[in-house]
């Protein structure tokens, strides 16, 4: 049985989107802004190997933290979705039901343990045709959570 949401309530859910996003974003930017190398490091990696920061190696990063802005956040979170620019993932964002277009991370913070990683997203593709599952592109590699 599908139930029909009301406009207001489509709206509520594609702003619950947006919100998430700018939370998961908040969260990231505290963190690469943390003395704690297992807080900051796995984040300003990730500003580096989606090409949201260029022309700077981690270790000169490490050393000018306070560089890094919410939209560099903002942005590689875009970039790792597949969008060009935050203007636009956001744009897709405000179109989509909130569970359609969760970025990975939300996704896999609800996953669970252990998860099924692949080299590449036809892999995991090809795995969930047979096994069941939701595969998840991550960068490069991929991952298989359970269906909820």
């Amino acid at each position: 049985m599908q139930i029909n949401k009301t406009p207001s309530a489509l709206l509520a859910d594609k702003s619950e989107s947006i919100k998430a996003l700018l939370r998961e974003a908040k969260k990231l930017h505290k963190a690469s802004k943390s003395e704690s190398l297992s807080k900051a490091l796995p984040v300003l990696r990730r500003l580096i190997s989606s090409k949201a920061l260029t022309n700077i190696s981690l270790l000169e990063l490490r050393k000018n933290q306070n560089i890094v802005q919410r939209k560099h956040i903002l942005l590689m979170l875009a970039l790792e979705s597949g969008h060009k620019s935050w203007a636009e993932y956001r744009q897709e964002s405000e179109r989509l039901p909130t569970k359609s277009n969760e970025h990975y991370t939300l996704t896999l913070r609800d996953a669970g343990y252990p998860n099924l990683w692949f080299s590449s997203f036809e892999e995991a593709k090809h795995y969930t045709a047979s096994h069941g599952g939701h595969p998840i592109l991550v960068g490069e590699q991929a991952v298989v959570v359970a269906k909820a």
